[in-house]
């Protein structure tokens, strides 16, 4: 079981991928309103898989990536973004986001996400 921090200002969202992350007998370590709260529990909670919204208040997703990879340089960041974000995805993953989602996303493209992360996390414990 692998535990997964939320980082979205959208309650929306964050519901949506709590219930997937549930689902799949995962556990959600915390939910993130801000990217400075998803930078202070990730320091704090130390999740092995983090869903990060680029579009947050105070600090945006990338600035938040940048923080915990300096803190943490094999912390595992799945960023989430609307349609047209495509230049700050790339800004992300170059900032070492692992891979994107773009909303809005199907439960199976979460599932699929959650599942390769966790085989990666899974597979470096050995």
């Amino acid at each position: 079981m692998a535990k997964i921090l939320v980082a979205d200002d959208s309650q929306f969202m964050r519901t949506t991928l709590t219930n997937v992350i549930r689902k799949l007998n995962h556990e959600v370590a915390a939910e993130a309103k801000t990217g400075k709260e998803a930078v202070q529990l990730y320091r704090k909670h130390r999740p092995d898989l983090v869903f990060m919204d680029i579009t947050m208040p105070d600090m945006n997703g990338i600035e938040a990536v940048k923080l915990i990879k300096k803190d943490d340089p094999d912390a595992s960041i799945i960023i989430c973004s609307a349609m047209g974000q495509q230049k700050i995805v790339v800004e992300a993953i170059e900032a070492g986001a692992k891979d994107f989602i773009v909303k809005p996303f199907e439960e199976v493209r979460i599932v699929e996400t959650i599942e390769r992360h966790t085989m990666e996390y899974r597979n470096a414990e050995r």
